[in-house]
């Protein structure tokens, strides 16, 4: 089955087309036809787009709406120029749809019909800024491609259902949950959801038996508890904006310091909103970036005091974080790395595994090092009694996945 994966944002659409079915499943031999995103969305729109060979090919062009960038995808893909990638539009057999929020009511992935768009519009007070670009991305490409295609929405939120009470409830009046559903949420869960589905499927170890910690580590940063393939806890909460040191988001704050900030800076609540989302994190610990791979190198080139401290900081929530879900898990099997810096940042992978020799953790330098740009596998010694391994993620293609299975009715939880 060709199934486009969609993932729409305010201004832009990001898009792949995955050829997925049981026994490519089976044997991870899915395969990626095309990929690329449209940025700028509502003038002179700049686009990046790969074929089969990977090669890059970029441009520009006026495309006024998600609409209208969908139909410039489409023809693409069934153009000379991607290869062609499909022969024909009828080719693409369904879509998945990325959906940041689908509260208590969406606990897995679902066929898209109306009943299930009135869900996601009812979802947009606790997702306002991607909500409501998701439901756009679904009604311009079933407006593109038709009704009789196939949509499925693939829920960011669906992982973290199996969180218990103990860990999603806030100590607030339970009132409060009662009538406005304010709870731990927790988000990037499709990626922690592929990454310790990947761990199992390269160690053999049964979904029953996975006790993992895993770390999505990116510009948005989250932590997760998994015990027997499910998560468990997380740091994300309510919102985004909970859990460790993110690009531009602080992670964990006293409440108090939102009224506090009010009063002394003449701040609105929507100001300090912004300012913790966008105006925090490594972004306003360094003043210089949000970008990791910058502040590593003003560390080493400049000896920048304050992207230095930054990036220590950024570290010891995420091995604080570790820490509590060691004790959370009664202990784990190993801490998967994931995320554009989980991925590619060995040396914050080092500084985050340091001091956690107690628990069972030999770093392998040398193996370390070497796992970056896509490279997988593990990076501690044989014999460490907690392993580490760095899993790329890949949460479009369990989006086609999810959305294969939904449509056909087969069952499988990678």
């Amino acid at each position: 089955m060709n199934v486009l994966v969609i993932n729409a944002g305010s201004s832009s659409l990001k898009f792949q087309l995955v050829r997925t079915d049981t026994a490519r499943i089976a044997a991870h031999t899915d395969e990626k036809l095309a990929r690329g995103q449209v940025e700028r969305i509502g003038g002179e729109a700049v686009f990046t787009v790969r074929g089969r060979d990977g090669r890059p090919v970029k441009g520009s062009a006026p495309i006024r709406d998600l609409r209208a960038a969908v139909e410039h995808i489409v023809r693409w893909l069934a153009s000379p120029e991607s290869g062609p990638v499909v022969g024909a539009v009828g080719e693409i057999e369904a879509v998945g749809h990325r959906v940041v929020h689908g509260g208590e009511r969406f606990q897995r992935s679902v066929r898209i019909d109306d009943e299930v768009m009135d869900g996601i519009e009812e979802m947009i007070e606790l997702a306002p800024l991607h909500n409501p670009h998701n439901l756009k991305g679904i009604t311009a490409v079933r407006a593109v491609l038709g009704s009789e295609v196939p949509h499925v929405a693939v829920f960011d939120t669906a992982f973290h259902h199996t969180i218990p009470e103990r860990a999603y409830l806030y100590a607030i009046p339970y009132q409060l949950y009662r009538r406005h559903k304010v709870r731990r949420y927790g988000f990037h869960g499709t990626s922690h959801r592929y990454v310790a589905y990947r761990w199992r499927e390269l160690t053999g170890v049964p979904r029953d038996r996975t006790r993992v910690i895993t770390l999505h580590l990116g510009n948005g940063c989250s932590a997760c508890a998994i015990d027997g393939g499910n998560s468990v806890d997380t740091s994300m909460g309510f919102t985004p904006l909970e859990g460790l040191v993110m690009g531009t988001r602080s992670g964990d704050v006293d409440p108090a310091v939102l009224e506090f900030l009010g009063a002394k800076e003449g701040l609105s609540p929507s100001d300090v909103d912004n300012l913790l989302n966008k105006q925090s994190g490594l972004l306003g610990l360094s003043g210089l970036t949000n970008d990791m791979r910058d502040l590593l190198a003003e560390a080493h080139e400049n000896a920048d005091r304050r992207a230095r401290l930054a990036i220590d900081i950024f570290c010891y929530r995420a091995r604080k974080y570790i820490g509590a879900y060691l004790a959370t898990l009664g202990g784990a099997d190993a801490i998967l790395f994931a995320g554009g810096v989980g991925e590619n940042a060995a040396e914050v992978r080092t500084e985050i595994c340091r001091g956690l020799e107690w628990a069972g953790v030999e770093l392998d330098e040398a193996t370390n090092v070497r796992m970056v740009g896509g490279a997988e596998g593990r990076i501690t010694r044989e014999g460490s009694r907690l392993a580490v391994w760095v899993i790329p993620t890949d949460e479009e293609l369990l989006i086609a996945r999810d959305t294969f299975r939904v449509v056909t009715g087969v069952e499988g939880r990678g």
